[in-house]
Parts: C-alpha cells; structure tokens; sequence
C-alpha cells in the first residue's frame, strides 16, 4: 500500500497544541503513531495534493551530494538517530530536488527499510558506489565513517572535473573567436572587396582567388552544407557510441590521442585505484568492488579491462596479474598492487597510488592546455593573415600601376 502524507494537530499532556507532517498507509496508524508519543489528535487529515507548475527541477549536482554526506556523517557522528537526521536535512536542503529524494529516504527508512535500500530507488542521485558503501557501513556499524571517506572521494574527483573543465575553457574561447573572426571576415568583407576588384577589371593573384572562392562558396549552399555536415556528424557520431562496438572504437581512439589521450589514461588509473581502495577500506568485498568500479569506469576499454580481471580474481588469480595484460594500467601501478597484494594491504597502495595519479591528471591537464593554447593561437594568426594579405595584394597592384 502506498503511503499516504496527514496533516495532524494535537494536544500534549500539558496542554500545548501541536502541528506535524506524517506519513502512513492510513488515518487509523497516524491516530495510533500520536498516542505512543503521548499526544492527544484533534485533528488528523490527508495533505491537499500541491498543484505547481514547474518548469524543470532542478538538478542536483557532485557539490550538492557531497555537503549532504558530510552533513549526515556529522550528525551521526554526533549521536543523532537516522530518520532525525534525514528529517532534518530533507527540511533544510537548498536544492528542492534532492530534498524531495531525501524526504522520501526518510519515509522508506521510518518504514522499516535499510538505509542502502532507501537510498537504491533513487540511481540518478545515489550512485552503485555510493549504495555499496552505505550498506558496508551499516553492516559495520560505521557509517559514519563510510560517509566521510564517500564525500572525500567525491571531493577528489570533482577537483579532477573542475581541473579539466577549466582547462579547456580557454581554448575553446580562442577557437571561437578564431572561427568567428574568420567567418566574418569571408561572409562581409571579402565580398565588398571582390565587388571592387570585379569593376576595376584587374587581373587577381592566386591568394586573392582562393579567398573569394571560398567566400562564395561559404556564401551560397557551401556554408549551409558544411553547417548541415557538422550537426549530422555530431549526432551520427552520438548515435555510433550507443552501440557495442561504437562505444568501444571511440574510447580506444581515445586512448591513442596524443596528449588527451595520456590524460584520459590517468584520470582512468587515477579512478579505478581511488574508488576500488574506498571500497576495500569500507568493507566491500574484491569481486563486488570490481564489478562497481568497472560500471564507474566511464571509458569500455577500461571497464572491459575490469571486468576481465574480476573474472581472474574469482577463479583464484592475483589482481596484478590479469591487470598487467591490459593496456590501459601502466607496469608501475600494476606493480605497485602486486606489492599490495602481498603484503596484505592492497587498499593502502591503492589509495597511494590514487595520490600519485592525481598529481600525474594536474601534469597531464597543464600540458594539454600549453599545446592546445600555442596551436590555436598560430591557427587564429596565420589564416587571419592570409585572408588579410591576399585582399591586400589587388590593392597594392593597383597602387603600383597608378604610380607607373
């Protein structure tokens, strides 16, 4: 039976009114939720349904996830029961969506579910990792501690994004403004100056010719065409990577890229060794831990990689082993969990080696954007220049036949 949100009021045995929210499957187990808590119903009645109009919701993000587990660790550390806790973040989070999910996690768990359970009906806000961890650490009896160790993983990891993100900002500006300039340049000024060259009835040199060529090819079905192209290789390509072998051609090339691809490589490592020793250190067991780190993965090439060592791990192999036979894990790190291995403390040398491949994606990301921001630079210079000279040429002839 689905529960039911009533609204009810009441006396306490001192007389003071009142007022509450209760979800139940019926009036009658509301009425009797108030009398174990020595509460005397005046009135008890199902909340009116609220009719909004609602243009999106909005969306709940790394940031918003990671202040709710450091919230809820806090206060479970401090001794608060659970369904308090959640009671109390589901009234004060900002953003109205997750606060919604956690109302509900709320009802769930005041119903009897585990917290993991709860949490699992909700994918698109908790995450396999995030469920795992949770019901390692009610199994232990330190979730507390499991979400701690959650939000600094999150933490690490949306750093990384945000490293990324704003390496690439600037040159995708320069890239705009170069293919801006450039445009404008073909569409309006190139034409204006081929109309007068066209009535001065001069001969035009081969740059000059070349520009107005590909002015009026821009100009006329040409421009349309290469727009129409662009749109329809974008979405063929988006349509190829939801496929099998769509999605793991496009993430092997994007292994061999030169420089992304060394960049991709280590966020990859970085990923993997991070969120397998979280797992380790929480309890979770090898063989579900792999199985969650490859769904993580983001990249089929490496999932696949992990999926193959899960299958060596549970027929009795070492994890190194399998993992020295994929491409992606460089000869150190599978090293460096060999020695994990045998020395019993597989999770320390994991998180290490996620340390050291942090620094490694800071390098990767400050390399990637010294290339990118020279190669754009030369690209803005060199063909604004030749569009500017081979425009110019006509005019300086005809400068030099007037003073002859």
């Amino acid at each position: 039976m689905a529960t039911t949100v009533f609204v009810w009021e009441g006396k306490t045995r001192q007389g003071t009114v009142q007022k509450g929210e209760l979800a139940a499957n019926n009036k009658e187990e509301v009425l009797s939720l108030l009398r174990k808590q020595n509460i005397l119903p005046i009135a008890v009645n199902a909340k009116p349904r609220e009719i909004k109009l609602k243009f999106g919701q909005p969306k709940v993000t790394d940031k918003d996830i990671v202040i709710l587990t450091r919230q809820l660790a806090t206060m479970i550390d401090a001794g608060l029961p659970l369904v308090q806790c959640l009671d109390i973040l589901g009234s004060q989070t900002e953003n109205k969506t997750l606060a919604s999910v956690v109302t509900q996690v709320r009802t769930d768990v005041e119903s009897g579910a585990t917290f993991a359970d709860a949490l699992k009906k909700h994918p698109k806000v908790f995450d396999n990792l995030y469920v795992n961890m949770v019901a390692a650490g009610e199994a232990g009896g330190i979730l507390d501690t499991i979400l701690q160790r959650l939000a600094t993983y999150m933490e690490k990891f949306a750093k990384i994004k945000r490293q990324i993100k704003s390496a690439m900002i600037y040159p995708a500006v320069i890239l705009f403004v170069a293919v801006s300039v450039v445009a404008l340049l073909l569409v309006i000024v190139v034409p204006m100056l081929a109309n007068m060259f066209a009535e001065s009835g001069q001969a035009l040199p081969l740059p000059t010719r070349i520009v107005i060529a590909v002015s009026n090819f821009l100009k006329g079905w040409g421009g349309l065409g290469l727009l129409v192209a662009a749109v329809g290789g974008f979405v063929g390509l988006k349509q190829f990577r939801k496929t099998e072998n769509g999605l793991r051609m496009t993430d092997a090339f994007a292994l061999k890229v030169p420089v992304a691809g060394s960049l991709i490589q280590r966020v990859a490592v970085a990923k993997f060794t991070r969120t397998l020793g979280t797992l380790l250190t929480s309890g979770v067991p090898i063989l579900e831990g792999l199985l969650i780190v490859s769904r993580t993965a983001g990249n089929k090439v490496v999932e696949e990689s992990v999926l193959a060592t899960r299958q060596s791990v549970s027929e009795g192999k070492t994890l190194a082993e399998p993992l020295s036979k994929a491409k992606v894990f460089p000869a150190m790190v599978v090293q460096m969990i060999a020695v994990g291995e045998a020395t019993g403390a597989l999770d320390n040398m994991l998180n290490k080696i996620a340390d050291f491949y942090d620094d490694e994606v800071d390098s990767a990301v400050a390399a990637l954007t010294s290339m990118l921001e020279p190669i754009l630079m030369i690209f803005l210079g060199t063909t604004v220049g030749f569009v500017i000279v081979a425009m110019y040429m006509p005019i300086f002839q005809m400068g030099s036949l007037a003073g002859g």
